[in-house]
Order: structure tokens, then sequence, then C-alpha cells
């Protein structure tokens, strides 16, 4: 696994893709999740109301929605299947 220095005094283990060049810390995911649900509208409201999302659809529709452990919330254009499979890849 390659290491990248992020900032002085932090690394980072590994970064996957979430579409159009966006990466995220693998090691700050805490979930993937669908946006279609009533719940998951909710998180995405209040994420934007306490200036915690991160846009990275580049203007396409939003198809999954990554929770990160310093609680903020990323929009992604790809599938959680996708960005799934990309993250356990980067595991091996």
């Amino acid at each position: 696994m390659q290491l990248y220095k992020w900032k002085e005094g932090a690394i980072m283990a590994g970064l996957i893709n979430i579409g159009f060049g966006n990466v995220v810390n693998t090691n700050k995911i805490v979930t993937i999740i669908n946006p279609d649900s009533a719940p998951a509208k909710r998180i995405v409201q209040r994420a934007k109301d306490s200036e915690r999302i991160v846009d990275a659809t580049q203007g396409r529709r939003t198809k999954s929605i990554i929770l990160t452990d310093s609680e903020h919330v990323i929009l992604s254009a790809l599938q959680p299947e996708t960005l799934a499979g990309r993250f356990q890849n980067k595991e091996m």
C-alpha cells in the first residue's frame, strides 16, 4: 500500500477516485449510501445547512453519498457499488 503525505504529521494510506478527478482519503470514509431515501436526503440537507458538504458531481445527478469521520458529506455522481469496488481494490 502506498502512503501519501498530506499535511505536516498527517498520512493517508490510500485515495479513492470518486469521479471527475476528485479523490477521498479511504481512512476517512465511514459509509457510502444511496441518495434516494428520505433519511439520506435529510443528511444532505443538514450538511448543507452546517456547511459540511462537498459536491463532487460536476453538476450531474447525485448517485452516492459518502459520509466521513469528520461529519463531512461528499456527493458523487458514481454508483455506490462502483465506489465500493474501487475501495475494495485499494485495500488489496
